[in-house]
């Protein structure tokens, strides 16, 4: 978690084992022993997201009676990371290293299966609660993935209100043509 906030402050290039060390008040030596190295460091980071992905999942469904509105939690809950354009930037720059190495790509590619299956298991229960009309639930996880990353992208660059309201938006929009008009109660006579 010290190296996470560490690199949305600074980067993943311009991140040191000095300043993760600084933050947690440990030596960079302690790391050093621990890691063996900054990109050992990195990986853990990258490890131990893809192992709090289930975890996440689960906290968010509890949080929440409607599959719906869990699934718009989960999908915004990446938006909560990156408290400024700047913040988000860091961490696109750790996404770069993902994707152009293959040690890291295997972590992300990996989150992102877990991801996109925390979604559709959302949606899946969103249609069997009447929420959501039947449809294609696994291309609309995806789409939902696409959105949520896409619109952080979006916010950072026209810097309206806040990341969660604007991803909430965008997913408000994807999903309205899925979902069902809540039940109108009938009248009494």
């Amino acid at each position: 978690m010290a190296a996470l906030r560490v690199m949305a402050r600074l980067g993943p290039v311009r991140l040191t084992l000095a300043d993760v060390a600084r933050e947690i008040g440990l030596s960079p030596a302690t790391l050093v022993q621990r890691f063996g190295s900054k990109r050992g460091l990195l990986l853990a980071v990258a490890a131990s997201g893809t192992e709090g992905i289930e975890t996440c999942f689960d906290m968010v469904r509890a949080a929440h009676r409607s599959p719906l509105a869990a699934l718009i939690a989960a999908a915004t809950e990446m938006s909560r990371m990156a408290t400024s354009p700047e913040e988000l930037a860091n961490h696109l720059a750790f996404l770069q290293i993902d994707l152009s190495d293959p040690d890291f790509h295997r972590h992300t590619l990996d989150m992102s299966r877990r991801t996109n299956a925390g979604y559709r298991a959302f949606l899946d229960e969103a249609v069997s609660a009447g929420e959501l009309v039947p449809c294609d639930t696994a291309r609309l996880a995806r789409a939902v993935s696409a959105i949520a990353g896409g619109s952080l992208i979006g916010w950072a660059i026209f810097r309206e209100g806040t990341a969660e309201a604007f991803v909430r938006a965008d997913l408000d929009t994807l999903l309205e043509p899925y979902t069902r008009p809540p039940k109108k109660l009938g009248r009494r006579k």
